[in-house]
């Protein structure tokens, strides 16, 4: 085998250990968040609850923590699990398409936006399933980043001032989610609903798990294979163009998936900020820009940060759990102040 031959194939290598690596560090922290909490539940436990499901074993096992692990502990988990991968690929297809490191759905409005509709359609009773609230919070998300565009095309239509345009829009939307519930729910359901905007996965059950896998399964599948396009838009839209690449087709089906991620995500665990931002920055990392390889490495490495920032929320302030949306935060506000000071620095 020749020296080039090694040279082209020591990437994909190394872009296959890192994901086996990243996997593994997944199952592991789905594994050690089943039992982190109150009630004692051992790996044995989850391993032998899991074999009794999945398997069709019949190993003795407490009912308390069969239903812990299995109607309370795991579904979070995975949702979770979805959530951190699912806005993850956002964060990358916005970086993407807008060609600005700090474009995210939190940072643009979309996740305002989605909050925005799904507290409309909840508070004002035009559906409270799922599903009800997935197409409210996705229409929501679809206005806001139209406004944001609308804006940022009027005043220029530079990649400042998008970002500006998504901060004004992130504010505009989120007073008009504060409107609805002052305007139209009682004290029990704003609070709930105050709660829930800060990021929660309290009681999400195993639909919820399906509905999060299923929709983000899909939306990176999309994605890796229509990875190339991305690549192209990485280089602008004119390089996009003569690349053969229907630019506005393809800008508006990312977007589409890009609103649908985001909707379904809000509508299961309220709005969860900077993941987005922050992870698929650490995936270029790990194995570079090149999309094939950053969507699934971004997915992953998502993953298994919101296993554990939900797992940590979940135990460090018990039996009171921190919001979801605080602990991203707190993560993520240092990190996209250090991007920002980075873009400036550089020539």
């Amino acid at each position: 085998m020749s020296t080039a031959t090694l040279g082209t194939e020591a990437p994909g290598l190394r872009f296959l250990g890192t994901a086996v690596g990243v996997t593994a560090l997944l199952l592991v922290s789905i594994g050690a968040a089943i039992t982190l909490g109150p009630a004692d539940v051992s790996l044995v436990n989850v391993r032998d609850i899991l074999l009794n499901h999945v398997a069709g074993a019949d190993i003795p096992v407490r009912v308390s923590k069969e239903a812990i692990v299995w109607h309370d502990r795991l579904p979070r988990a995975l949702v979770a699990a979805a959530c951190g991968a699912g806005l993850g690929l956002c964060g990358v297809i916005l970086q993407s398409l807008l060609r600005n490191p700090l474009a995210d759905p939190y940072v643009l409005g979309i996740s305002s936006g989605a909050s925005t509709g799904a507290v409309v359609v909840a508070i004002l009773g035009v559906g409270g399933t799922a599903v009800g609230l997935s197409a409210g919070a996705f229409a929501g998300a679809i206005v806001s980043f139209a406004v944001v565009m609308l804006i940022s095309r009027l005043a220029g239509g530079s990649d400042d001032k998008v970002i500006l345009a998504g901060i004004a829009v992130t504010q505009l939307f989120s007073a008009l989610t504060s409107f609805v519930v002052f305007a139209f729910a009682d004290s029990d359901a704003a609070r709930g609903v105050l709660f829930w905007l800060l990021g929660s996965l309290e009681g999400v059950r195993w639909h919820d798990a399906a509905l999060c896998g299923v929709v983000v399964l899909a939306g990176v599948a999309f994605c890796v294979f229509r990875a190339h396009v991305l690549d192209a838009f990485a280089f602008g839209d004119g390089v996009a163009s003569s690349l053969g690449v229907d630019v506005r087709r393809a800008r508006l089906t990312f977007l589409v998936v890009t609103a649908l991620l985001t909707a379904v995500m809000v509508s299961v665990a309220g709005a969860i900020g900077f993941v987005g931002l922050v992870l698929p920055h650490a995936a270029r990392y790990l194995t570079g820009p090149l999309h094939v390889r950053l969507i699934p490495l971004t997915a992953l490495l998502g993953a298994a940060f919101m296993v554990w920032v939900d797992a940590i929320s979940r135990v460090a302030f018990a039996p009171s759990p921190l919001p979801i949306g605080v602990g991203t935060a707190l993560i993520g506000v240092p990190v996209f102040i250090a991007i920002m000071f980075r873009r400036r620095q550089a020539p």
